[in-house]
């Protein structure tokens, strides 16, 4: 039977394929430092020089292919190109520890890493303890060097055939490898082009890595089955992100509360910057709770909404999303459902009613296969009939909008009352002296957990932690308030600035 010709791309390959036939010359990825612009037909051969190389190694389909690089050309072509090919991509974390580096190198059985040549010894030294067996392929930052392929032919590929094995941060324990599948992964980005409107004119600017799923389907996927475009510089930069803004004119920005924060508190704009910010359509922030008194005062400086949203790396991305119509926002919420069904559950998996608190359950297209090699893993994740158990704490209000209040494995649990670190970090933040902070539970003999709450204060601010104290009595009353303090230069965050609240306590 011949296919539909009006039916949507069913993988990766097919998006590309489709704009480089139909908009070949239009811009899809501008690098900053080298100065580089690829359009789509560039970025298709691209794809396929890769996809050729990898068959000439005699790497077969379906074989894990991994990168290990900076944001850029490089590593946008290596994470598009294996999965063009019809490899499954597996982005490693520029911070892994060695340990959790070698680990995820066998489990994933990786069969070929393209790393920078800072990387290579490291690669190499893993390689020979014997703790993996793969390649390394040394590139460099701004394109891949590869021969000419134009007559490889990639090996079919069906929707749901396995396209990305990405692995949690392993806060706890050894990481999982969530696998993706393309139908998963386009269906996200769909959802995500959708609910922000975005066309071949919309271009956005994220900084966030490529080893992490918000980069990836958020600030790339999403764009590229819009046909849009994308700025991305190696890494996020106070100084260099509104000058970014003023030179490339993104309509939309892809944030984290932690680029939120520190833009909020970094130097005034330049008339030109402020003029380019007209530009902006809205920015988008994810990754973790964004503070409403920081999202309130974004918008107020700079003159743009900023849509706050949810996503999962089981879930391609995508959970949540406010409206684009910021008067229809509700500020602490990342927002309704997007592609996807959500409820709340109790401890025995019963779903409950409005306001009643339990844990988020997802069910969608864009919901991952499963755990690589991790058959209890993904039984406990996946439930019966399909629903996802995020592991996130929260409740929906009368209108449709969730609201998360922790992480099952992070709740505080204080001589038998359930406290959510959110509501201590929120009244720690709307004390004007401080610019991130961070709650966890610690042990402690008479109420089983006591807790612990860590800050960093702004720039030459004025504050001691005697006054945070009488701050925190003031707005959480004395149960609630930290027992401990401390006033830290920087909280321990993964690669999407999301703060790893279980490390906290080490401090």
């Amino acid at each position: 039977m011949a296919s539909d010709p009006l039916a949507p791309p069913a993988t990766l390959r097919d998006v590309i394929d489709a704009h480089a036939a139909t908009q070949p010359r239009a811009t899809f990825i501008c690098a900053p430092e080298p100065g580089l612009e690829i359009d789509y037909a560039t970025l298709q051969r691209s794809c396929r020089a890769l996809a050729a190389s990898l068959d000439a190694a005699g790497i077969e389909p379906g074989a894990t292919v991994s990168f290990m690089l900076e944001n850029g050309v490089s590593a946008a072509s290596a994470f598009l190109g294996a999965m063009y090919g019809g490899y499954v991509v597996s982005p490693i974390n520029l911070h892994a520890q060695d340990a959790q580096l070698a680990y995820t190198l066998a489990h994933s059985d990786t069969r070929i890493v393209f790393a920078s040549a800072a990387n290579r010894e490291r690669l190499e030294r893993l390689r020979a303890a014997g703790s993996a067996a793969f390649d390394v392929c040394v590139v460099g930052t701004d394109g891949l060097e590869l021969p000419a392929a134009d007559a490889f032919r990639p090996p079919a590929r069906r929707a749901h055939d396995p396209a990305m094995l990405m692995y949690t941060s392993g806060t706890t324990g050894q990481p999982k490898g969530a696998l993706l599948s393309h139908a998963g992964l386009l269906a996200g980005a769909r959802a995500v082009a959708q609910s922000l409107a975005l066309t071949s004119a919309d271009r956005v600017l994220s900084s966030l890595p490529l080893y992490h799923v918000n980069g990836q389907c958020i600030a790339t996927l999403a764009p590229l089955v819009s046909g849009g475009s994308v700025v991305m510089p190696h890494r996020f930069s106070v100084s260099q992100w509104w000058p970014l803004v003023e030179r490339y004119r993104p309509t939309w920005l892809n944030m984290v509360p932690t680029i939120i924060a520190y833009l909020l508190n970094g130097p005034e704009l330049t008339p030109g910057q402020a003029a380019a910010c007209e530009s902006v359509r809205f920015g988008r922030s994810a990754s973790a709770p964004l503070p409403p008194e920081q999202h309130r005062a974004f918008e107020a400086r700079f003159g743009f909404s900023v849509v706050e949203a949810m996503g999962l790396t089981e879930s391609s991305s995508v959970a949540f999303t406010n409206p684009l119509d910021k008067s229809q926002r509700k500020y602490g919420s990342p927002g309704k459902p997007l592609g996807v069904e959500a409820r709340v559950v109790d401890r025995s998996g019963a779903p409950v009613g409005v306001g009643v608190r339990g844990e988020i359950e997802l069910r969608g297209p864009n919901v991952m296969i499963g755990y690589y090699k991790a058959p209890e893993a993904t039984a406990a994740a996946l439930r019966a009939e399909g629903w996802l158990a995020t592991g996130d704490l929260g409740y929906r209000d009368a209108d449709g909008f969730y609201f998360i209040t922790g992480r099952l494995k992070e709740l505080i649990i204080k001589g038998g009352e359930n406290i959510a670190p959110r509501e201590i970090d929120e009244a720690l933040l709307a004390h004007p002296a401080v610019l991130e902070a961070a709650a966890v539970g610690v042990p402690d003999a008479a109420y089983g957990q006591e807790i612990l709450a860590c800050v960093v204060m702004k720039p030459g601010a004025a504050c001691t932690e005697d006054d945070l104290r009488v701050h925190c009595l003031r707005m959480l009353g004395r149960y609630k308030s930290p027992r401990y303090l401390r006033v830290v230069n920087e909280l321990p965050k993964g690669p999407s600035g999301k703060v790893q609240r279980l490390k906290l306590a080490e401090l």
